[in-house]
């Protein structure tokens, strides 16, 4: 078993990349994360479908960023709609292809579940598929972590809690949901560390780059928007190339206070754009 590549003791620099939607686009997705490793990130994280519908897009993916690119790709697996078998298949095509790491997650609930479905599924949380893991494979594994609370859980302190569970149920490193107070990640920061967490958190960054971010991607994640990201929006949201320098700029601003504040650990969601990477990646060095 290969030593985890989420380290605490230098700079790091993550991506998050798609699959394609479609077997036709895998031309045009390879030729994005040739882009990306260009960019020599210590490792790019692949997302999977609601409910395994992607898995083998996923798998694929990212067994082409490590093995043709010769950069250590995470595969992200979902455990709401599957079972444990179907955990095993995904693990063992894994396997396969030399793939050592997972975020572990529990997933959005698949539109077409009934709630019969919903109610009897084999994996509740995340740390249910954590301890699965750790009990039938050799993976290395880690989860996700909410500077603003997941928004299914009732407190802080209760989210604090699910955490140290998913620490003690194996996982070696946690990626936080994007956020754009940096306020909110360090006293999550202190929090956790007072619950015992002392695996890497990573700080999930994702430059805002057009106005309907805010109404999709946003929204969806509950993650709170400052009033000077508002303003840029409320600014730029009729000039799309000034709305994007301007979310970029922004990004960069907030990866340097990151860095001057101590926090070595930054996973860039990318949303699958090389220059958008590059031009962030340009300002923080």
């Amino acid at each position: 078993m290969t030593k985890s590549f989420v380290t605490k003791d230098k700079l790091s620099i993550s991506f998050e990349v798609f699959p394609p939607k479609k077997d036709g686009e895998f031309e045009a997705a390879f030729q994005i994360m040739d882009d990306l490793s260009a960019l020599k990130p210590d490792f790019i994280s692949v997302t999977y479908g609601a409910g395994g519908s992607k898995s083998k897009k996923t798998i694929e993916i990212a067994s082409y960023i490590q093995n043709q690119l010769n950069i250590p790709a995470m595969v992200h697996l979902t455990c709401v709609g599957n079972r444990k078998d179907e955990i095993l298949a995904v693990v063992e095509e894994m396997n396969k292809h030399n793939l050592t790491h997972i975020l572990a997650l529990r997933g959005d609930r698949p539109k077409d579940m009934t709630d019969d479905q919903y109610d009897s599924r084999e994996f509740t949380y995340a740390s249910d598929l954590m301890h699965f893991l750790k009990g039938n494979t050799n993976l290395h594994f880690g989860g996700g972590c909410y500077p603003e609370k997941h928004f299914e859980c009732f407190s802080m302190e209760s989210d604090l809690n699910h955490l140290r569970i998913k620490q003690d149920a194996g996982a070696e490193f946690f990626i936080s949901q994007l956020f754009f107070d940096n306020d909110f990640y360090y006293s999550f920061l202190e929090k956790a560390a007072k619950k015992g967490i002392t695996v890497p958190i990573l700080a999930g960054i994702m430059p805002i780059t057009s106005a309907k971010q805010i109404g999709t991607t946003v929204s969806l994640s509950g993650s709170s928007v400052p009033k000077a990201l508002a303003d840029i929006v409320a600014k730029y949201s009729d000039s799309p190339e000034d709305m994007r320098k301007a979310g970029i700029d922004y990004a960069i601003r907030q990866i340097q206070d990151l860095r001057q504040n101590g926090v070595d650990d930054i996973h860039l969601y990318t949303m699958n754009k090389p220059q958008t990477a590059k031009e962030i990646l340009a300002g923080i060095r």
